[in-house]
């Protein structure tokens, strides 16, 4: 009876009650949308290269290093020459190496140059291969694999022609139509970069940059960066040190682990912002449904005398308040809650392909359910004075 009643009330005042709700599930759907993107663009981040030991590319910052040869973003400051790929990856403490060349495109997706190293050891999320959905890597000169979300994009298939671009914007007015490459796979799906790339050769990148054919003139002369994994953890700092000491070119070594910490370090700043600003909006919500409630008294004046007519005690008027307000706050929730996963559904592709954001709609976890109590523990508290008022009015109308 209680709660029919309290429901009953809201009903009867639809129209300030609907524009309140809808604030705060526009509030709490900022609020748990802002925590959840928050914490799995950090994983997706986290996720992208596993396993790897040390990135190795030309003198710059580790945080630059990490972006341009890990998340295709920003370009390299120099490049480092294939002897001394050669001479890293024969080093007797490291068990592979993988060779990264950057700087062309296809309609705005990078082209990255490698070799069957990079399927044979790159790992990401929890040290997972990559795998193929369609096709093989690539093995003759112009073959290419895509990332799925270039051949979804694009709608390429397998055997499909392509010609890529020098450069790495969206346009570019040199295109390399004179070495087409056939899609040969197309990689399985992973959230991560790679989904957002295409991947071609060493040779094959050397072969649209010069005439020449022969297997001297295909082997690199340098390449931009490249992803190493040793056979003892213990050593990597001394391999780090001796890379950073290298004499024969200016060489930097970093450990993808603590880039990734400077670069959520960076990240704090708007990390904090966002959130700050998505409680401004709760405690916005908040006033406007205390604002709401003590609005409604004046109003209520007939149903609060019903109420003592039929023996309702003044804590029974309280109590009514501080539930309507939770009611009020429960339907927000939900509606937040529909709204979000409909948008996480809606948008996930676009996520992906714009900034490589593969955003879960698992966000029902602990620390939401936490924020949700707080929220329903603020709405209470926000009921508060506009609950006091009734409750003293009451007192005097019988």
């Amino acid at each position: 009876m209680f709660l029919t009643l309290a429901a009953k009330s809201l009903i009867n005042r639809k129209a300030s009650v609907l524009l309140t709700i809808f604030a705060m599930t526009v509030s709490i759907f900022v609020l748990i949308g802002v925590e959840h993107v928050r914490e799995q663009a950090k994983a997706s981040f986290a996720s992208t290269v596993s396993g790897t030991d040390l990135i190795v590319g030309a003198k710059t910052s580790q945080l630059n290093l990490l972006l341009y040869s890990v998340f295709r973003i920003g370009s390299p400051t120099n490049n480092i020459s294939w002897q001394a790929y050669q001479k890293l990856a024969a080093h007797k403490q490291v068990e592979w190496a993988i060779p990264i060349s950057l700087g062309d495109s296809h309609k705005g997706y990078r082209v990255l140059g490698t070799n069957q190293d990079y399927f044979l050891h790159y790992r990401y999320a929890q040290k997972t291969a990559l795998s193929f959905a369609q096709g093989k890597q690539f093995h003759d000169l112009l073959d290419v694999v895509l990332g799925s979300e270039v051949a979804k994009a694009l709608n390429y298939q397998l055997g499909d022609k392509i010609v890529l671009s020098h450069g790495i914007g969206n346009t570019s007015f040199h295109q390399h139509d004179k070495h087409p490459f056939v899609v040969t796979g197309i990689l399985a799906p992973t959230g991560t970069p790679v989904d957002q790339t295409l991947h071609v050769s060493l040779q094959g990148i050397e072969a649209i940059h010069h005439h020449g054919h022969s297997a001297q003139a295909l082997t690199p002369k340098s390449i931009t960066a490249m992803m190493l994994g040793l056979k003892s953890k213990l050593a990597t700092f001394h391999i780090q040190r001796s890379i950073n000491n290298y004499k024969q070119e200016p060489l930097m070594a970093v450990l993808p682990g603590v880039a990734l910490a400077e670069l959520w370090q960076m990240m704090t700043v708007l990390e904090n912002t966002l959130s700050l600003i998505a409680v401004f909006v709760l405690v916005a919500a908040l006033l406007g449904l205390s604002a709401m409630l003590i609005a409604s008294l004046r109003e209520r004046q007939q149903e609060l005398i019903l109420l003592r007519n039929i023996g309702a005690s003044s804590w029974f008027v309280f109590a009514l308040i501080e539930l309507e307000a939770i009611l009020m706050c429960l339907v927000s929730i939900s509606l937040a809650i529909i709204a979000l996963y409909t948008g996480i559904n809606g948008f996930s592709d676009a996520l992906i392909s714009e900034f490589g954001l593969q955003i879960s709609t698992d966000f029902l976890n602990q620390n939401t359910l936490i924020y949700l109590a707080i929220i329903v523990l603020l709405t209470s508290l926000s009921a508060l004075l506009p609950a006091i008022g009734a409750y003293k009015n009451s007192k005097q109308l019988r």
